[in-house]
């Protein structure tokens, strides 16, 4: 191998071992990093709306506030709309749980043990049916008692109020020198790499870009093809089972899975006969159909290329680095790490062959 090649090689191994020394620094400091972390990924997010307010001659102080107040409008608009609907449908829910547990005791039970020749008393609901519904009566108590816990832990509470603010407070400052910040990291890079990073750059651009915008499109298509086909069956918990598919759809088959299940559950409990099913099926399988072939190709594209198994080890690992917000996040790092690890991949390869 040439002096050159092995050059080379000393420089990357020297780069591999500055980035494992930042993951261990990013997983010493987890525990604060959570907010930073989503303030990073909303600027990101919203900087190209900033710089096209910009190219409209508005100053990007002014249309950082203009995005603000737009999207606190619309979260506004959006929880005065689906509040109320949320909470009649899990009413109406939960009002005809008595009458739930009584056919399944009554009917599904006496089936099951006459199918499965089981004992008379092997399947007993009442038991279960008072104890839920006496819990269900005393949630508001455990819901004070969930609040007076979380106030009484000071350092918890503290904690959440603090990464609650300091989240638009960082994003708008993030937002405010988000050029500027870029500037100087690639003004960072020795000359040499400033070429190869750019363009390493410029591809991370295009994947996430691709990535994180249109899958929290998809998600909010999802969730809306579910709620109105679920609302269409005459469910009663359609908005809540189908804004929850939805949501969680940025799983592969997860939010197929979890919205088949629940809302299965939900219909055979209601219609009390396995007719819906098939129409709830029909419903998810629509779903599935068109973010296979419709949404995820045109609205996210094929360049991300991450394995289903790499998408759920991204995010167990950001689950137990970073807890809730870490799976938000997980995704769109390892998109992003994919594009520096083929790069890497084909370096290796061409110096193999020097």
């Amino acid at each position: 191998m040439s002096n050159e090649g092995q050059a080379a090689r000393y420089s990357a191994l020297v780069w591999m071992g500055v980035l494992a020394g930042l993951g261990i620094l990013i997983y010493l400091l987890a525990p604060i990093l959570t907010p930073f972390l989503i303030s990073v990924l909303l600027a990101y997010m919203w900087d190209p709306v900033i710089d096209r307010l910009e190219t409209w001659r508005i100053n990007r102080v002014v249309g950082i506030v203009i995005v603000y107040v737009l999207l606190s409008l619309i979260l506004l608009v959006v929880f005065l709309v689906l509040a109320p609907i949320l909470q009649d449908q899990v009413g109406v829910f939960v009002g005809k749980l008595p009458g739930y547990f009584d056919w399944i005791n009554n009917t599904v039970f006496p089936w099951l043990s006459e199918t499965l020749a089981l004992g008379s008393g092997a399947l007993e609901l009442n038991q279960v049916k008072h104890q839920v519904l006496a819990n269900w009566q005393d949630m508001g108590a455990w819901l004070g008692g969930l609040g007076t816990y979380i106030t009484q832990s000071g350092m918890r509470f503290l904690a959440w109020t603090i990464n609650l603010v300091l989240i638009p407070v960082v994003t708008f400052y993030l937002l405010r020198d988000w050029d500027v910040i870029v500037a100087r990291i690639h003004d960072l890079m020795p000359p040499r790499y400033q070429g190869t990073v750019a363009s390493l750059a410029r591809q991370t651009d295009e994947v996430l870009g691709s990535f994180v915008r249109g899958q929290v499109v998809v998600m909010l298509v999802l969730g809306v093809i579910y709620s109105i086909g679920l609302w269409l069956l005459g469910l009663d918990l359609a908005l809540p089972i189908g804004l929850l598919a939805g949501l969680v759809s940025f799983v592969p088959y997860l939010g197929f899975i979890v919205g088949l299940l629940a809302a299965g559950v939900a219909a055979l409990l209601q219609f009390k006969t396995g007719m819906p099913l098939v129409w709830v099926l029909a419903v998810f399988g629509v779903g599935q159909i068109l973010e296979a072939t419709v949404l995820t190709p045109r609205l996210v594209g094929e360049r991300v290329g991450l394995h289903p198994v790499a998408v759920i080890f991204a995010i167990m690992a950001g689950g137990q680095l970073f807890g809730f917000f870490g799976i938000l996040l997980a995704i769109p790092v390892a998109a992003a790490l994919m594009v520096w690890l083929r790069y890497l991949h084909s370096y290796y390869q061409a110096q193999a062959q020097v």
